[in-house]
């Protein structure tokens, strides 16, 4: 397919700046339920982000490689660029803007969001070089219901029945807990765990499927992401009933909604570009073309500003949220959500600069 899908891009573009909103609010002490994770079961809007990124990966992945010769230099490059991801990810678990400029290993965190894109990236890349889209489909069945079975039915060593609850009787948390110890984003669990990422990674098979589907197709491919969507949906929900929707532990359910939503967004957004070749969403493209890049400055740049002081009383960003952000005449959630939308208004202009200049930056 020679033709870029503008519909992938823009998807990749809005998910970021959604990442950046949700992640840089004024102050934590304020901010509207939907921008904030479900406390463990359940599902907000922000909770679709994450899975959204890895979703539209595999769909990246599949154009990416799609031709690509099953040889040694394929692969070399896929595991230079998972490398490259984690690297990254852990740079900034480890980096501090002041001396000693390095986080005390004995509690760095290891996991972390460009960590699983790494490690997702590497599995489903050389899966998909060696797998025809039935073996794919067929080990995300597998691999969903297995995960189901395993955190429901499989005993812990001392006999104790496991639960999905946020305890050390749950699997991922008691795997986490066992392997990673002080190194985890809370003392009993980590979004970003180990065995949650087992299924992470089907969130991203399905995106390549999604992306074979939109390479095959025709005509009529609005309406078969339509469908799509509505079985991903539905058995979701429904699977829900057994396997609560959680993102914590990237539960079974929770891929099947996450992905149901989005195919049913990414079919909207196909259908008023890449049908009716309407432009308006080209803004969250030329974010999209730079995506890592990007939400990496952000996060650098954000941890800097929360560890910076101004006066010895204040950081970076709590100076400027208070000065410039917080009015009377607002609500504490809108001034934080303004903070929040400033900051996405920066990195639209970054997105738009380096896209001007002809920059894109592959990690």
């Amino acid at each position: 397919m020679n033709k870029r899908i503008e519909a992938v891009d823009i998807l990749r573009g809005l998910t970021i700046l959604a990442m950046i909103l949700v992640n840089t609010p004024g102050t934590w002490s304020h901010v509207y339920p939907p921008l904030l994770h479900a406390k463990w079961h359940g599902l907000t809007p922000t909770d679709l982000i994450f899975p959204f990124f890895l979703f539209i990966v595999g769909i990246s992945i599949f154009f990416a490689y799609e031709n690509k010769p099953n040889t040694k230099s394929t692969y070399k490059k896929i595991i230079i660029r998972s490398l490259k991801l984690i690297g990254l990810g852990l740079f900034l678990n480890l980096f501090l803007p002041y001396f000693p400029l390095v986080e005390d290993f004995e509690t760095l965190r290891l996991p972390g969001v460009l960590q699983r894109i790494g490690v997702v990236f590497l599995i489903s890349s050389i899966l998909f070089l060696n797998c025809n889209w039935k073996i794919l489909l067929g080990i995300s069945i597998f691999t969903l219901i297995g995960y189901w079975l395993f955190l429901g039915f499989m005993p812990f060593p001392n006999g104790i029945m496991p639960t999905f609850d946020r305890a050390s009787n749950n699997w991922a948390n008691y795997i986490d807990l066992n392997v990673l110890g002080k190194h985890m984003w809370q003392p009993d669990y980590d979004p970003e765990g180990l065995i949650s990422t087992i299924p992470a990674i089907i969130s991203c098979l399905f995106g390549i499927l999604i992306g074979k589907t939109l390479s095959v197709l025709q005509k009529n491919k609005v309406f078969v992401l339509l469908m799509i969507s509505s079985v991903f949906l539905s058995s979701g929900y429904l699977f829900n009933e057994w396997f609560p929707i959680n993102k914590a532990i990237w539960s079974s359910s929770f891929v099947l909604v996450t992905c149901g939503w989005a195919v049913l967004i990414l079919s909207i957004i196909y259908y008023f570009t890449d049908v009716l070749n309407l432009k308006q969403g080209a803004i969250f493209k030329y974010v999209g073309m730079n995506a890592i890049t990007i939400y990496f400055l952000s996060s650098f740049i954000s941890k800097s500003f929360y560890l910076t002081k101004v006066n010895n009383d204040h950081d970076i960003h709590t100076y400027l949220y208070d000065s410039f952000f917080v009015c009377p005449f607002f609500s504490e959630e809108t001034s934080s959500l303004l903070y929040a939308l400033a900051v996405v208004l920066f990195y639209v202009g970054l997105g738009y600069f380096l896209f001007k200049k002809k920059i894109f930056i592959k990690v």
